[in-house]
C-alpha cells in the first residue's frame, strides 16, 4: 500500500530579481510502514517538499497525496493523520514538558494516557523533567519532546525535518533507535537529513540536490551502483596532495574524507598498481582500496 505519493511536483519562489526553483519535477512513492530518507545538503529542497506534503504550502505544479488523500483537496483530513516535526524547535518554550504534551493532545482531542503505548519509550526518557520548561531542556531532550508531541495523536505518517541537526552523537543514535521502534506500530516515517551516515539507517533513500532527486534506492543499492574502484589515500601535506591529484589527468575524482582523500582513476588499472601510479603523481604515505559510502555516491552523482 502506498502511504505517500508525489507526482511531478514543482515549486518556485520569487527572489528580488530572479525566480528560484526549489523543487524540479519531484516523483516518488513511499510504502506504508517504510522508513524513507530525503538526503541532501541545505538548500536541496527537503523542507519545501515537507511543507507541501503536510499541507502548509501549495505546489506550483504536480500532485501529491498522503494516505490516499490529496494535499490540496483533502488538507483537513491529512492534518488529522500526519505528525510533523520541523527542523527548528517550535514548541512553547515557557510551557513545561507536561504542559506542551497536554496542549498538543488537546488539539487532537486525545490524551497522553490514550496513546501511551506509542510514546512510552520516548516519554520515559523525558518524564523526569516533566516539570521543567521546554526552553531549559538540552538539545537531545528537546528533540524527544518534539517527537512525543508529533506522535501524541497516533499519526499514520510522520514527517521529521532534519531532526538530529545540532544534536550530539549519542542522542542521534538513540533517536534513530526510537524511529525503528516506531515502525513496529506501522507508522510510515519520512525523515530528511544532511548527514550522509544516517542514510544507511533508512529502508530507502532519495538523494537530493538543487531541488532534484538524483537517485532513489536502498542504501545498499546506491553503494552497489558505484562501479569505479575507490581508493583512500593519505600523505604528509593533505591539502597539497589534494590539489596535485585533482590537477592530474590520471585522476578522475579526489575528495577529502576525514583523514584520507577518496580517489578514483580516469582509466582502469590493476589493484596492485594503484600505489605505484599515485606515487608517480605525488608523495603518498598510505593507499588502500575501500568500498564506496553513500557520500561517495552522492559526490559522483553531482558530477554527472
Amino acid at each position: 500500500m502506498i502511504a505517500v505519493k508525489v507526482d511531478s511536483v514543482k515549486k518556485t519562489f520569487k527572489a528580488e530579481k530572479s525566480v528560484v526553483t526549489a523543487l524540479q519535477q519531484i516523483n516518488f512513492d513511499v510504502s506504508k510502514g517504510e522508513l524513507f530518507g530525503l538526503i541532501g545538503p541545505d538548500g536541496a529542497g527537503k523542507t519545501t517538499l515537507f511543507r507541501i506534503l503536510t499541507t502548509l504550502m501549495l505546489a506550483d505544479e504536480g500532485t501529491a497525496s498522503v494516505d490516499g488523500f490529496d494535499v490540496v483537496r483533502d488538507y483537513k483530513e491529512i492534518r488529522k493523520r500526519v505528525g510533523y516535526m520541523p527542523g527548528r524547535f517550535s514548541l512553547y518554550q515557557d510551557l513545561t514538558v507536561e504542559e506542551n504534551l497536554s496542549f498538543f493532545a488537546t488539539l487532537f482531542n486525545t490524551s497522553l494516557e490514550e496513546n501511551y503505548d506509542l510514546v512510552k519509550a520516548i516519554y520515559q526518557q523525558i518524564e523526569p523533567f516533566k516539570k521543567r520548561r521546554a526552553g531549559a531542556l538540552s538539545g537531545g531532550m528537546k528533540q524527544k519532546l518534539a517527537l512525543s508531541c508529533a506522535l501524541i495523536h497516533r499519526p499514520s505518517v510522520l514527517f521529521l525535518d532534519e531532526p538530529t541537526t545540532g544534536v550530539d552523537a549519542v542522542s542521534r543514535k538513540e533517536f534513530w533507535e526510537l524511529l525503528r521502534d516506531l515502525q513496529k506500530h506501522q507508522i510510515t516515517i519520512i525523515v530528511s537529513t544532511p548527514y550522509m551516515d544516517e542514510a544507511s539507517l533508512c529502508d530507502r533513500v532519495a538523494l537530493m540536490q538543487n531541488g532534484k532527486i538524483m537517485e532513489i534506492n536502498s542504501p545498499k543499492g546506491i553503494t552497489e551502483n558505484f562501479k569505479k574502484p575507490l581508493w583512500a589515500v593519505r600523505g604528509e601535506n593533505m591539502y597539497q596532495l589534494m590539489q596535485t591529484l585533482q590537477a592530474s589527468e590520471a585522476i578522475d575524482s579526489c575528495y577529502p574524507f576525514g583523514q584520507y582523500h577518496h580517489v578514483t582513476f580516469t582509466h582502469a588499472i590493476p589493484d596492485s598498481q594503484a600505489e605505484i601510479e599515485l606515487a608517480k603523481i605525488a608523495p603518498v604515505l598510505e593507499v588502500k582500496k575501500i568500498p564506496a559510502t553513500i557520500e561517495d555516491c552522492f559526490m559522483e552523482l553531482m558530477r554527472q
